[in-house]
């Protein structure tokens, strides 16, 4: 079971290395995509970016996850904040993409709040598996 719960959590870590990537790399589509809700244009976009790698790479080596879980359940929560719920709202004509992206950071936040919950930072055993 600890090997499932393991591979879960690497699992689980990938997609917001890759997020983070994007971040960093296609900073253009993220200000031409939400320039009004994003402060500080591109330092905020890369940023998050950075906050977003870290974050993957600390629930996935087993360093400091409640503090990452944490700070990444806080960071989707701005995200469904500032730029989802915004978009319902807007004259968008992809309303279901919008409600999507929406209901998947819901998911990822409650991904994120569970491994906070569960994780232990006084396990000293930390291998990868």
């Amino acid at each position: 079971m600890i090997k499932l719960s393991s591979l879960g959590r690497v699992l689980y870590a990938i997609p917001f290395l890759l997020f983070g990537l994007n971040h960093i790399f296609w900073v253009d589509f993220y200000l031409g995509e939400f320039s009004s809700f994003i402060p500080l244009g591109p330092f905020t976009v890369v940023t998050t970016g950075v906050v977003l790698i870290a974050a993957s790479i600390s629930i996935m080596t087993r360093y400091y996850v409640k503090f990452m879980a944490y700070v990444l359940a806080g960071l989707l929560t701005l995200f469904i904040l500032t730029v989802h719920l915004p978009h319902l709202f807007d004259d968008v004509s992809d309303k279901a993409m919008v409600a999507f992206a929406l209901l998947k950071d819901f998911s990822l936040l409650g991904g994120s709040l569970m491994i906070a919950g569960i994780y232990k930072e006084e396990d000293k055993n930390r291998t990868f598996f």
